[in-house]
């Protein structure tokens, strides 16, 4: 996720300070990536320095807002007409965790992968529970952050299915090791 792109798609309403960024960020994707205000306030440094927005002056209460440059506006157009790069997928901690759990001894897959189910299946009906709940007021904030739960429902999906896959693909290899290592064994009694 670019936080600089969700500043800058914000600031394209209207100018506004750095608190008021992480709240309308946080609101509209339901506080499911929290920001930092600190993170707010270095990436506005950033921009600024790139020349994407500039001070607009105080507001009645002192707090020092910002707007978009024109770079700014390309720039926020750019990114909602550029399709997200699929070419460098993000880091996935649970794939390198089983990817590292097959490959070391002692390990047991199997609970690793039925908790990491039920962890997700939990994940899965909590998500469900917040769409029931959101949409009510027919909001604009509530339809966005009604499809960031959409986007958090399938991919629980997905990972469950994943696991599934895995406990198979698991499954079988441990009964194609098992007559190579008969027939090993078999090899060395003969010796």
């Amino acid at each position: 996720m670019s936080v600089k792109h969700a500043l800058l798609s914000l600031l394209e309403q209207e100018p506004m300070y750095g608190y008021q960024l992480r709240q309308e960020f946080e609101s509209r994707t339901g506080g499911t990536w929290p920001l930092n205000v600190g993170q707010v306030y270095t990436t506005l440094t950033r921009l600024e320095r790139d020349g994407l927005v500039e001070a607009a002056g105080e507001d009645e209460d002192g707090h020092e807002r910002w707007r978009l440059t024109e770079s700014g506006h390309e720039e926020v157009a750019t990114w909602f007409t550029t399709p997200v790069a699929r070419t460098q997928p993000p880091r996935d901690e649970l794939a390198i965790k089983l990817a590292l759990a097959v490959t070391v001894p002692g390990v047991d897959v199997g609970t690793l992968i039925q908790r990491q189910r039920s962890a997700s299946m939990t994940a899965l009906q909590d998500y469900t529970r917040l769409k029931r709940q959101a949409g009510a007021s027919g909001e604009a904030s509530d339809l966005a952050w009604g499809l960031v739960l959409d986007s958090l429902v399938f991919a629980a999906e997905a990972e469950i299915r994943w696991l599934d896959h895995c406990e198979a693909r698991l499954r079988r290899a441990a009964t194609q090791e098992v007559p190579a290592t008969a027939a090993a064994a078999a090899e060395q009694v003969t010796r």
